[in-house]
């Protein structure tokens, strides 16, 4: 089975772009950064760095690290790091999300962040046949003013890449609906919608992104098995979820995979994808997440060609795009 995933094409759609640097692209950024930063200049020493004792912590270990990109040659050191991991994955499409506001308060003008992830999109579709897609992420612990300038980012430099928009860090104490404006405008401006919601606050968070935000698909969402009739709807709307399991425990989300959601997910018709989250930050990787999802659902090869299929189906690429990947799964699937 490991060997059938390794060799699967796949997209993934809920890859964090900071949280998707390698131990060895962190610890190379910690030197360059070497004393202004507690993030740990030796690969070795990140697994213990990278150790959560709950969200909030995730939190403050992951934004310690978002401080490491201090430079638009960081952004590209950072994203051709993660397009080559997903590469050696035989990941064909991902649609990674970015939180430019994140660099350019630090310092990293918009157009310059911009540029620099759009060179590593074009080189990674022309030497690794990995297409990179964007989604702009507001990082909801810092507020509306946030909001505001991922939207003027977003639609001041519209990067080719980009599709989307979407809302991250802590649910609890964010509330989706004030967030609503900046996604009207996104919405308005031709792209998709994708909040978080769901993975540490309650289903209402879920009702929220669906209602006042428009999700189109939503992040993690696994709390919505708290609600029998969000559940239907997800179903019924088709309304996917982006889970993460691995992710999941990490983060104390969830207390464990055997407690996980995912086979209640299925077994109720909710469509899904399975996907990393910020794979070194959690030691995974997306073909270690494949195995975990054919574990809990009980999959055999059929079964997890289907999860790859889904992703395909689920993201939003262009429909040549889907075809000639579906295409390179079914042949895939057959050949071995």
């Amino acid at each position: 089975m490991q060997e059938f995933i390794a060799g699967l094409p796949k997209a993934e759609l809920h890859v964090h772009h900071v949280g998707s640097a390698s131990p060895q692209t962190v610890a190379a950024l910690a030197a360059r950064h070497e004393g202004t930063s507690p993030v740990p200049a030796d690969a070795d020493k990140l697994a213990e760095y990278f150790t959560f004792t709950d969200f909030a912590h995730f939190v403050q270990v992951y934004l310690s690290v978002v401080d490491l990109i201090r430079d638009a040659e960081d952004v590209r050191t950072l994203t051709a790091g993660i397009a080559a991991d997903l590469a050696g994955q035989n990941v064909r499409y991902a649609e990674l999300t970015v939180t430019p506001w994140s660099s350019v308060r630090r310092g990293i003008p918009a157009e310059a962040f911009c540029e620099a992830i759009e060179d590593v999109r074009v080189t990674a579709a022309r030497d690794l046949g990995l297409q990179l897609r964007w989604v702009f992420d507001i990082p909801g612990e810092a507020g509306l003013e946030a909001a505001e300038n991922t939207l003027r980012i977003a639609l001041d430099q519209r990067p080719d890449g980009l599709i989307s928009f979407g809302l991250g860090g802590p649910e609890i104490g964010v509330p989706r609906p004030q967030f609503k404006p900046y996604f009207d405008a996104a919405r308005a401006a031709g792209l998709h919608s994708v909040p978080h919601a769901g993975e540490t606050s309650d289903a209402q968070s879920m009702w929220d992104a669906i209602h006042e935000l428009g999700a189109e698909r939503i992040g993690h969402g696994i709390r919505a098995v708290q609600d029998p009739e969000l559940v239907a709807y997800l179903a019924e709307h088709q309304i996917p979820l982006e889970v993460c399991p691995t992710s999941n425990v990490c983060t104390r989300a969830v207390a464990s995979l055997a407690e996980h959601p995912l086979p209640q997910l299925v077994a109720a018709g909710v469509q899904l994808s399975i996907n990393t989250d910020d794979p070194p930050m959690f030691s995974t990787w997306l073909n270690k997440e494949y195995a975990v999802a054919a574990e809990l659902l009980g999959l055999d090869e059929r079964g997890v060609a289907d999860l790859a299929r889904a992703a395909v189906r689920q993201s939003f690429a262009s429909e040549a795009d889907k075809s000639a990947l579906l295409a390179e799964i079914e042949a895939y699937s057959h050949a071995v």
